[in-house]
């Protein structure tokens, strides 16, 4: 019998591809139309341009219900861009007239290849899970981790090793390290939160990733990779996301709505929390089918690590003869990732076809399973790139580069504090960090001068800036692939995840004031440490009564 739950599903993802099939017909209805080949709205570069993704980012708080929320943030997004014409919004929002459509962004060959790979993370982990690799991997992890705060540091411990891409990140450790989580009773809230803050973090610390690339590419005139070494020991969000989930969990402390999530986990034996349960349907019919042992989690996990690696820097040019550190520089991640993904698939299927662990047609069931778990991720992630394009398209970017621009004749002490909030509202509302950093750095780097520290510390505050604001919005892609690789509801994620966020954002604010007086990383990195640790402490004395008992 199908539960309440599950027919609102079936409603949304009937509706959706209701609307899809609509939106296709209707590119042949409208095609040729040249009404917006020249058109502008009146609301462009306006305060008005941020009015979208807010009324989906607060809609979403709100209502607890991503889907509608975010189609609505792109309907009032289209009728600004339209100027409130019913046809041109239609248009805009469902084809490619514009580049900021839903076709539009389903074309976009970076998109694919990220949704691809997506799907065969599910494919894998359905193999993985049929094949009896996770529950061997679970029952070995039992006898090896043998309390709460030892899975919860082994999950962060995996998430900075796993550090070339935070999609990849995202994905891998969840579906790793949830077995272990799940025996010990931590929630999947609690989970989703340390996925996200050891992926885009971690990844913007890391001078071999897809984000030092990104970052080395728009910097003109200067070494963008030396400038983002230098700016790493300044990225006090990135470096304090990191103390403060540690000190967390190694006093065991929560607060804000992750609390209650934490002692239902633990008191209540569920996971969960709120009746939004996406993935559980798919955990319930995965059925173990197959006698596999620890290795055949292991084994598939680490080729598919070495296999996306070589993706990407096959992308750049390393086996062209560029060096390891260029091909990084310029590869292509999404394409990098998929090519390494599907090849990480064929080697699992001849690592369980032979020794059967899984029979053919067994293997070929899991291909639709794996596809189906991720169907509420690619929703939301089609939902969230249209709501940024159509963001892109009334020039939010513009306004808020504006804002910038015209703050550059206050005393330079308060210039990184303005430029990592600007950032932090800019990557919040669009949901993109790497648009953020390459819409501010070539606007930021121009007015500092040329190799001063100054340079180094507002450079790592937009770093930090676009990070944070990514971290913190429901509608960030990053954000999407932690709660899908947690398999947990993104509102509760979201929800949970932002009185932490918001927290380390206060704390990297003053210290961004402190470092432009002192300007001395080796000062200023001991300061932030400490009072993130102080203020974490704090807290925990706030909270200490109700708080969540330690596992004996």
């Amino acid at each position: 019998m199908k539960t309440k739950s599950n027919i609102k599903k079936t409603w949304l993802g009937t509706l959706f591809v209701v609307v899809l099939v609509a939106a296709a017909m209707s590119v042949t209805v409208f095609a040729g139309d040249a009404e917006a080949a020249e058109h502008t709205s009146k609301m462009y570069a306006t305060a008005w341009s941020l009015v979208p993704p807010l009324v989906a980012i607060i809609l979403a708080l709100i209502t607890k219900e991503v889907y509608s929320s975010l189609f609505i943030g792109i309907v009032v997004g289209g009728l600004f861009y339209a100027n409130f014409s019913p046809k041109l919004t239609y248009l805009t929002i469902f084809t490619d007239i514009t580049d900021g459509g839903m076709l539009a962004k389903l074309s976009d060959s970076g998109n694919v290849g990220i949704l691809i790979f997506l799907v065969i993370l599910g494919i894998m982990v359905a193999l993985m899970n049929k094949a009896g690799g996770s529950a061997a991997y679970g029952r070995w992890a039992v006898k090896a981790i043998k309390t709460r705060k030892g899975a919860l540091l082994s999950t962060f411990l995996l998430g900075v090793l796993v550090f070339v891409d935070d999609y990849f990140n995202c994905l891998t450790v969840g579906s790793v390290m949830r077995p272990v989580t799940d025996t010990h009773k931590v929630s999947r809230a609690k989970l989703a939160y340390i996925i996200d803050a050891t992926a885009a973090p971690i990844c913007i610390i890391a001078p071999i990733s897809s984000w030092a690339a990104a970052v080395a590419g728009v910097v003109e005139g200067m070494n963008g990779l030396e400038l983002f070494i230098r700016s790493i020991p300044y990225n006090f969000y990135a470096l304090l996301s990191i103390v403060a989930m540690l000190t967390l969990t190694i006093t065991n402390t929560d607060f804000g709505p992750m609390l209650e999530h934490e002692r239902n986990a633990q008191l209540n034996n569920d996971l969960y929390t709120t009746d939004a349960r996406p993935f559980a349907s798919a955990e319930a019919e995965s059925e173990v089918v197959g006698n596999g042992k620890v290795i055949d989690l292991v084994l598939p996990v680490i080729v598919l690590i070495i296999c996306c690696i070589i993706g990407m820097i096959y992308t750049g040019g390393f086996f062209e003869g560029e060096s390891f550190i260029n091909a990084f520089a310029n590869c292509s991640a999404p394409t990098g990732l998929l090519l390494g993904s599907a090849a990480a698939l064929l080697i699992t299927f001849l690592l369980y076809i032979p020794r059967r662990v899984l029979t053919f047609h067994q293997f070929m069931e899991a291909l639709p399973e794996g596809f189906k778990a991720m169907v509420p991720a690619i929703m939301i992630l089609t939902f969230a790139w249209t709501l940024s394009g159509i963001t892109g398209l009334l020039g939010a970017d513009v306004f808020v580069a504006g804002i910038l621009a015209n703050s550059t004749g206050v005393l330079q002490v308060f210039i990184p504090i303005i430029v990592f909030c600007i950032a932090v509202f800019l990557a919040f509302a669009t949901g993109t960090s790497w648009g953020t950093f390459g819409i501010l750095l070539p606007i930021v780097v121009p007015i500092m001068q040329t190799g001063s520290e100054m340079l180094t510390i507002t450079v790592a505050a937009t770093l930090a800036g676009a990070v944070c604001g990514d971290h913190c919005s429901p509608i960030s892609d990053t954000t999407i692939m932690a709660s899908t690789g947690a398999q947990c509801d993104h509102i509760n994620h979201v929800s949970t995840q932002l009185p932490y966020a918001l927290t380390v954002a206060a704390v990297s604010a003053v210290n961004y004031v402190l470092a432009a007086l002192i300007q001395n990383w080796m000062i200023n990195l001991p300061i932030a440490i400490v009072s993130m640790v102080v203020v974490i402490l704090a807290i925990r004395k706030l909270y200490g009564d109700k708080e969540v008992p330690a596992e004996k």
